[in-house]
Formats: structure tokens, sequence, C-alpha cells
């Protein structure tokens, strides 16, 4: 195991135990905790809607009512998934419904594609070039199959876990990665650290 890979592994385990020590004192109705929580996800959940709404206001609402969602349902979580999947199955069925209302049937100019990455830092026109292509190329897979590839690329979900979030089965979920792969490698010419192996 690579010595960055070892990093990540040993990091899991308290960041899981940070979110479920977050996750029962909302429970118990600590504000302090939800709002710690909320900071936590906000940007992760807010980027994961985004590509899925395509609309800012909507990517917005999907985060609060999420949020809003945990606040009150903290107490029903029993540990049967990571916290992070269940905060996840929460989004992406808000996102779905809120996809549903707008109706989106054509890509938007609301998304801005040289909005800063999750890792910050000064980007290449290159980079930056590179993952406007990415995000094109996303946009033009359907809802379902894109929700599969952004759960697993940009937030580490394995397809079992994907399969809680979105409620299906596993092998559903593996169906909709093999097409999303298949035409992202058409759209984006056989890049495989996009379109890689089955996690």
């Amino acid at each position: 195991m690579s010595p960055e890979r070892l990093r990540m592994t040993m990091k899991e385990p308290s960041a899981e135990s940070a979110d479920l020590a977050l996750l029962r004192a909302t429970a118990a109705g600590d504000l302090q905790a939800f709002e710690r929580l909320h900071r936590r996800y906000h940007p992760k959940v807010f980027g994961f809607a985004l590509r899925l709404t395509e609309r800012f206001e909507a990517a917005e609402e999907v985060v609060e009512d999420t949020m809003m969602v945990v606040w009150r349902k903290a107490s029903e979580f029993r540990g049967a998934a990571r916290p992070s999947t269940w905060i996840f199955g929460i989004a992406y069925r808000i996102a779905l419904k809120a996809r549903k209302r707008l109706a989106v049937d054509r890509l938007h100019d609301e998304i801005d594609p040289d909005m800063p990455s999750a890792q910050g830092g000064m980007e290449t026109v290159e980079m930056v070039f590179e993952r406007s292509r990415v995000v094109a190329a996303l946009q033009r897979l359907p809802l379902q199959q894109r929700a599969t590839v952004e759960l697993t690329y940009y937030h580490g979900y394995r397809l079992s876990e994907i399969a809680e979030i979105t409620d299906c089965p596993l092998g559903t979920v593996k169906t909709r990665m093999f097409h999303a792969r298949a035409k992202l490698r058409e759209l984006l010419g056989e890049r495989d650290d996009v379109v890689g192996g089955e996690r």
C-alpha cells in the first residue's frame, strides 16, 4: 500500500468517528454539533447537488433541505451505513426532486467550469481547460449515470455504498457505471484517470 493510500486509510476512521459523534449530538438536540456537521458537509453536498441540478440556487436549496432533514431525523440514524452515506442518500433524493421540478433538459451556463477545485491552490490553463472538458462530458451523461460517477470519483464512495445512497441494486449501479465509463471514454478519449477501474 502506498504511503498516500495508507494516510487516507488512517484518516477515514477518525473522520467517520467525528461525523458519528456529531450526528449523535445532533440527535440529542445539540445545535452547535449540528452547525459543525453543516459546515463539514455543505461544500461536499453543494458540489454534488450542483452537478445534478445544474443550478446554483437549486444546489443551495438541496444543501439546506438535506441538512434540515438531518436535523429532524438524526435520531433515526441506526449506523447501518457510514454517516456520510446516510447524508448523501438524503441529498441524492432531494436533488432528484429538485431536478424534476426544474425540468432541466439542456446545459446551463450557470455552472462555472473555472470554479476552484476542492484541493484549492493555483491551476494552470491546461488544468482548467481539462477540468472544463470533464465537467462538460459529465453533463452529457444521463442523470443516474452522472450521479454514480460523481459519487465515485468526486466523493470516494464504493459502488456498494452508492447502491445504498441511491436505493437500488448493486447490479444496477454497476451497469450505470459501465455505460457512464463507455460514454466518458468516447467523449474524453480514453482518459483512464477519469474512467478507471471498478471500485
